[in-house]
């Protein structure tokens, strides 16, 4: 067998083999004698049809299987020669395929590309710093009694927060449009779930009451025909719902997992539930910006195979989030929605893996199991989400990269300068939602 291999870019190589003649004929020859010993044809006994009448019914059906088994296993032999290490699976091509000629094929594939990490010092890298107040804790529990709040029909005019119940048609001129109407909607005012100004120009309505509501949409609303439009909505308001909280009492309290029903338990387990969370928030702002310094500082090449995986990924969740279904044919959703966001992931962790290599990195299982641990705690059995997460090996696999990828983040940081900003908790939770957005938008940027 002969081989060479070209290289036609950083992270693309040729491989063109050879392989004798004489090798693939005899290959096809003792696989039709094989086959010969089986063949059933009118006028002839089963294995007893002439070699020649097989080679011609059967010969180059045999000989395309030859071929293709030949070339898989002269391509690894070839890529485990030449020390390539592929992402993805080849391109495999016969150039020449002729009996009494030497097969000649070549294979095309993507490598992994050869990372010479550059550092990312000089970043700064802005990490909040806040304090769970008594005052966070007590907003927190008036969100959670506005979440567990019933609507009680009340006697008066709609006021902002009130829930209305409504029937309402849309009109672009006298012409009522497509999706724009619905009987028995109930709306909460000030929700921001309607078009802007729809829902203010209801603040005053009564039970009974018809009004006519003038909006414009937004100029990139999802419906292209009325991105822009000035329309007008006919509302029948049925009903108007006053919000009702619940008192912070046993029953109440009972629903967030604090048996007891006490209400300094109560508050010192929201207290632990904020604090983790504005920990987190705080881990994943840093996260974002170090990573962010990473690749701009290390613009690799990615393959192109690897890319398409992560695409399929994005699309399957897409899929999920959406309740499509297990059913649904991911391959309908249209690969530059998801192109530049893959390939940002892929970048990402090939840096990471090779941060990880580079510094010898681990995880023990001691590591593993105190991490878990820590991810149980807000589980109301955590003893056996343990043992579930420590017994099953894929389960340990994706904790240990959490891990690896926490490390890696931490090393970097290393490297840069770390400004301290006090933030409250509400602000470094958006501080820190508002960052993925606008790498969300960056990256829809950079494919446009």
């Amino acid at each position: 067998m002969q081989v060479s291999v070209d290289t036609t870019s950083q992270i693309e190589r040729r491989i063109n083999v050879q392989v004798p003649a004489a090798e693939i004929d005899e290959a096809v020859a003792t696989r039709l004698q094989e086959a010969a010993k089986n063949v059933r044809l009118d006028g002839f006994r089963k294995g007893r049809v002439p070699m020649s009448v097989v080679r011609q019914r059967y010969g180059s059906e045999v000989r395309n299987e030859v071929v293709g088994e030949v070339m898989r296993e002269r391509y690894v032999r070839a890529i485990t020669d030449e020390a390539l290490n592929p992402a993805g699976y080849p391109q495999i091509e016969a150039t020449v395929n002729e009996a009494g000629k030497d097969l000649e094929f070549t294979a095309i594939l993507e490598i992994y590309p050869e990372v010479e990490l550059a550092s990312i010092e000089g970043t700064e890298v802005e990490r909040p710093v806040t304090e769970i107040g008594d005052a966070d804790v007590e907003e927190m529990i008036e969100t959670l009694r506005k979440q567990n709040a019933s609507w009680q029909e009340v006697e008066r005019a709609a006021e902002d927060g009130d829930q209305v119940n409504i029937d309402f048609q849309g009109f672009l001129g006298d012409e009522p449009f497509e999706g724009g109407s619905a009987e028995g909607h109930d709306l909460v005012l000030g929700s921001n779930s309607f078009i802007p100004g729809f829902e203010e120009q209801l603040i005053g309505a009564s039970a009974g009451d018809d009004k006519e509501i003038k909006v414009t949409f937004p100029e990139d609303y999802q419906a292209e025909q009325l991105a822009g439009q000035e329309a007008t909505f006919k509302v029948k308001v049925h009903a108007i719902k006053g919000q009702q909280l619940p008192e912070i009492d046993e029953d109440f309290i009972s629903k967030f997992g604090v048996e007891a029903g006490d209400v300094d338990a109560f508050r010192a387990e929201i207290r632990k539930n904020m604090t983790r969370e504005a920990a987190q928030a705080v881990e994943n702002r840093v996260k974002q910006q170090v990573l962010e310094a990473l690749k701009n500082a290390n613009d690799i090449p990615v393959p192109q195979a690897l890319i398409q995986q992560e695409t399929d990924g994005l699309k399957r969740q897409a899929a999920q989030q959406f309740g499509l279904g297990e059913d649904f044919d991911v391959s309908q959703l249209p690969n530059e929605l998801f192109a530049e966001q893959a390939r940002s992931r892929v970048q990402v962790g090939l840096l990471l893996a090779e941060v990880i290599k580079s510094n010898e990195l681990d995880a023990s299982d001691d590591e593993i199991k105190a991490r878990v641990e820590q991810l149980a705690e807000q589980y109301q059995q955590p003893e056996q989400v343990v043992e579930y997460y420590m017994s099953n090996e894929q389960m340990k696999t994706q904790v240990k990269s959490a891990l690896l990828e926490e490390k890696a983040v931490e090393k970097l940081l290393e490297q840069a300068t770390v400004k301290d900003v006090e933030m409250s908790y509400q602000d470094a939770l958006a501080a820190a939602q508002q960052q993925s957005g606008d790498e969300a938008e960056e990256e829809d940027g950079d494919e446009a």
